[in-house]
């Protein structure tokens, strides 16, 4: 599959037909081109209106072309992050059941949708605010997703952060506190290269500390875990010493029920995460080929409006889908130019009048209409 297309629209010079046209691009692509894939864009006789509309028109398809991609590569890259974060590898994304490039290069226009008599600029306004209301959807959507995506990381960093500051729940068994009315079990975090100072000081930091009541439960890269027992009513006094020492102690209480609550937080709280995952990935599957349709349909629009406006009336084109490599670039458009003919080619050579080519301000500068779309 191919990531970037350019949509070309050709004149149809007096006495020859659309028919007659492709045949020779076809001709001419498969002589001098022939890696470069070819295919028929049909556009429909749409509502030409007056030159006045289409020229106003023409003036808002470029930015609103630049919306709709956007979206577009939006939703996509937000189905790249989901199918990461689930593990599972990307697949082909389809609209309307068919594969992307498919769809494009099959393209046929929905009547149902957007009825062929409807002023364009009611297409076109249908167009983006139905884009608008999927972007504000998948916002929305996303920010509840991301939401609980937080709240699981916040916890996440506190069961894997340094000894410091980390939740120290799951790192303590019943046996290891000792809590009596007269007797306390603390916890001291300690740096690593200060075990052996811990070791020969702590029962000296105040005189109604246990002997040998220090236990170490736990160690990481920094730090490392130890209990002392000591009487409560020094606990105060023993707190300031000890962090003179450059020990921390760290507020703990025991609390099995707490320990369960939190891990029933924990796994409400993963369960959350996947089924929001799930239920926004499909509905990202959905809503992309919702987007990337409607993109399509306003390229057709596109292309109609800016190949009236660089041809003239009636409406007399040929309009193609191609995918040419990089290197065949410089060849393609020379086929192109050839067979546009003299419409308009001494104007469009000109190297004064390039910036002006372009309909819309953005479209390429070339003596027939054609502008290039990426998927990605």
């Amino acid at each position: 599959m191919a990531t970037r297309y350019w949509i070309i629209s050709l004149p149809v010079q007096s006495g020859a037909t659309a028919g007659s046209l492709w045949s020779r691009l076809q001709d001419s692509i498969s002589r001098y081109s022939f890696d470069t894939p070819l295919y028929r864009f049909n556009v429909p006789d749409l509502r030409v209106g007056t030159l006045d509309s289409l020229l106003a028109l023409s003036d808002d398809l470029v930015k609103s072309n630049v919306f709709v991609e956007g979206v577009s590569h939006k939703i996509r890259r937000q189905i790249e992050d989901l199918e990461r974060a689930g593990g599972v590898e990307s697949g082909a994304l389809t609209v309307d059941g068919v594969p992307v490039d498919t769809y494009l290069t099959r393209f046929v226009w929905d009547e149902g949708k957007y009825p062929t008599m409807s002023p364009l600029k009611e297409v076109v306004s249908t167009i983006q605010s139905q884009v608008a209301k999927i972007e504000d959807d998948m916002k929305v959507r996303a920010a509840e997703y991301n939401n609980v995506r937080s709240q699981l990381s916040a916890i996440n960093r506190k069961q894997s952060g340094s000894l410091a500051v980390r939740d120290l729940s799951s790192l303590i068994k019943p046996e290891d506190m000792v809590t009596s009315e007269h007797l306390v079990t603390l916890l001291a975090i300690v740096p690593k290269y200060s075990q052996k100072d811990w070791l020969s000081s702590y029962e000296s930091l105040d005189t109604f500390v246990v002997p040998r009541s220090s236990n170490k439960l736990y160690e990481d890269n920094e730090y490392a875990l130890y209990t002392v027992t000591l009487f409560a009513k020094v606990v105060d006094n023993f707190k300031l010493r000890a962090r003179e020492k450059g020990f921390q102690v760290r507020d703990f209480e025991y609390s099995p029920e707490a320990q369960e609550s939190r891990k029933q937080e924990m796994e409400k709280l993963v369960q959350d995460q996947e089924a929001m995952r799930t239920s926004l990935l499909q509905w990202c599957y959905a809503s992309y080929s919702e987007v990337f349709s409607s993109w399509m349909h306003f390229c057709a629009v596109r292309v109609f409006v800016e190949s009236i406006l660089r041809y003239g009336l009636p409406p007399s084109f040929l309009s193609a889908v191609l995918a040419p490599s990089t290197k065949s670039e410089k060849k393609v458009r020379s086929i192109l130019e050839e067979l546009c003919g003299n419409v308009h080619s001494i104007y469009w050579k000109l190297e004064e009048d390039v910036g002006v080519a372009g309909l819309g301000g953005e479209t390429e500068a070339h003596p027939y209409v054609s502008f290039t779309i990426n998927f990605v």
